[in-house]
């Protein structure tokens, strides 16, 4: 037979103060839920629906953004998400860019941009690697691919998926891939 001291997690006493605040310690230490949607553990920040932010952000971790914000955005080292209900006026810079929502401005991505089928981009996008899903939007000046020295680059390239099962194309070096 289990006693009741048998039952408890090990760790846990039987002192109200002590495990509400081991409670609280565990839940800040697992990932976050935005709504509905699952954010990974590593992201740092998050700007949620109804928030909306004027100014210069800048930071190295990710950040997941669903509410608005207006100005410029800088995440060095750190992916930047936009969610569905996510409005980005800005110059936005970052290491990796996820794009669900909507951004206006001049898009860096160093390592990779992907647009989602609900992602819409107005303005310039430079990265390394872009992805857009059938159905995304992007309207301005692209330049996809390492930069090399040559003058005579295709800065810009448009792609279309090839066959019924293509859902995701992808622009290396200013041409689409197989």
């Amino acid at each position: 037979m289990w006693k009741k001291e048998d039952s408890k997690p090990a760790g846990v006493s039987g002192d109200p103060v002590n495990s509400a605040t081991r409670s609280s310690l565990a839940a800040s230490s697992s990932p976050a839920t935005v709504g509905a949607l699952p954010t990974s553990p590593r992201a740092a920040a998050c700007i949620s629906q109804g928030i909306r932010i004027k100014g210069e952000i800048t930071g190295s971790e990710d950040l997941f953004v669903d509410g608005i914000i207006e100005g410029k955005l800088n995440l060095a080292n750190g992916s930047l998400t936009i969610g569905p209900n996510g409005h980005v006026k800005a110059d936005v810079h970052a290491r990796e860019v996820i794009v669900r929502g909507k951004i206006e401005g001049k898009v860096t991505g160093r390592d990779k941009v992907q647009l989602w089928s609900t992602g819409q981009v107005t303005g310039e996008v430079q990265t390394d690697r872009l992805a857009i899903e059938d159905g995304a939007l992007l309207r301005g000046k692209v330049e996809a691919g390492r930069q090399t020295n040559k003058p005579a680059e295709i800065k810009a390239s448009v792609a279309t998926p090839i066959g019924k099962t293509a859902d995701r194309v992808t622009v290396n070096s200013g041409t689409a891939a197989d």
